[in-house]
C-alpha cells in the first residue's frame, strides 16, 4: 500500500495492549498513531488525532468497547476480545473483524487487510456524459453538469439545456424520451410537459410546484410547474 491505515489501539491490560502494539508495528500496512488504555482517554483525544481504525479490547472497566465503538461514527473497528459471545454485538456495529485472544499475527493481519480493502479510496472516474446535436455542433456535456432540460419555445422540437453555471445550450431536435433514456434515471425526473430536472438541485417542493436551489439573474429562483401527470413518479425518485 501507498498509504498506511493509521490506527488507534486500545485495551485496559497493559501486557496485552503492549504485544498488541509489537504485532501492529510489524504490519507494513499500519502505523501506530497512539496507544491507550483507558476508554475515556481515547475518547477525550480521538478528535485531535488522524486515525482510520481503531483496534480494541471489549470487556474492560468503566466502559467497554462496544459502547467506544458507538461514539466513533464512521471508523473502521476491529474487536479483540478473549470471549467468543461479542461476536454479534461487534458484528452489529459492522465492524470488519472479531479476532479472538491470544491474538496472532497471521490472524490480525487477515483482519487489517479487510480494513485495506474497506477504506481504500475509489477510482475516481470521470462524469458519464451524453453526446448531443446542439445549435453549435456535436456536443458531450457532463451529467452533473445539468440543472434542467426545458421545451424550445421557438420549435418545440428542440430543447434547452441549462447548465449549473447558467449557461444554455440547445439541443435539436431531441425528444424528451431519448434524453431521459440517456441520463441517470434515480437523477433526472420529468415534472411536467415542458421540463426534466436534475433531482439534485431540487430545495421545495409542494402539490404543484417544484422550487430550485439555482438562481435567476433576477436573484429569485427557478419555480416550476408540478404536473399531476408526473408527480407520483417525481416524489418517489425525490424522497430515495
Amino acid at each position: 500500500m501507498n498509504t498506511k491505515i493509521r490506527c488507534l489501539l486500545l485495551d485496559d491490560e497493559l501486557p496485552g495492549l503492549t504485544m498488541l502494539k509489537m504485532l501492529c508495528e510489524q504490519m507494513p500496512e499500519l502505523e501506530v498513531v497512539k496507544a491507550f488504555n483507558d476508554p475515556r482517554i481515547l475518547l477525550q483525544e480521538e478528535s485531535k488525532l488522524e486515525y482510520d481504525l481503531l483496534i480494541t479490547d471489549i470487556e474492560m472497566p468503566g466502559m467497554n468497547g462496544l459502547q467506544v465503538a458507538d461514539a466513533l461514527k464512521g471508523k473502521a473497528i476491529i474487536f479483540t476480545t478473549a470471549y467468543k459471545n461479542f461476536a454479534v454485538d461487534a458484528f452489529d456495529r459492522d465492524a470488519v473483524d472479531y479476532v479472538v485472544k491470544p491474538v496472532k499475527q497471521e490472524r490480525l493481519h487477515q483482519a487489517v487487510l479487510k480494513v485495506a480493502g474497506r477504506i481504500a479510496k475509489p477510482v475516481v472516474k470521470e462524469p458519464k456524459q451524453i453526446q448531443l446535436n446542439t445549435d453549435r455542433g456535436k456536443a458531450r456535456i457532463a451529467h452533473d453538469k445539468i440543472f434542467c432540460m426545458m421545451t424550445s419555445k421557438i420549435d418545440s422540437r428542440d430543447k434547452i439545456l441549462i447548465l449549473n453555471d447558467g449557461a444554455k445550450i440547445t439541443a435539436k431536435n431531441a425528444s424528451f424520451e431519448k434524453l431521459l433514456e440517456m441520463l441517470p434515471q434515480n437523477e433526472f425526473c420529468r415534472i411536467n410537459k415542458t421540463t426534466i430536472i436534475a433531482l439534485k438541485h431540487v430545495q421545495f417542493y409542494a402539490h404543484d410546484i417544484v422550487t430550485a436551489d439555482i438562481q435567476l439573474p433576477d436573484g429569485t429562483h427557478y419555480t416550476f410547474p408540478l404536473s399531476e401527470i408526473y408527480r407520483t413518479d417525481f416524489v418517489k425518485k425525490v424522497k430515495v
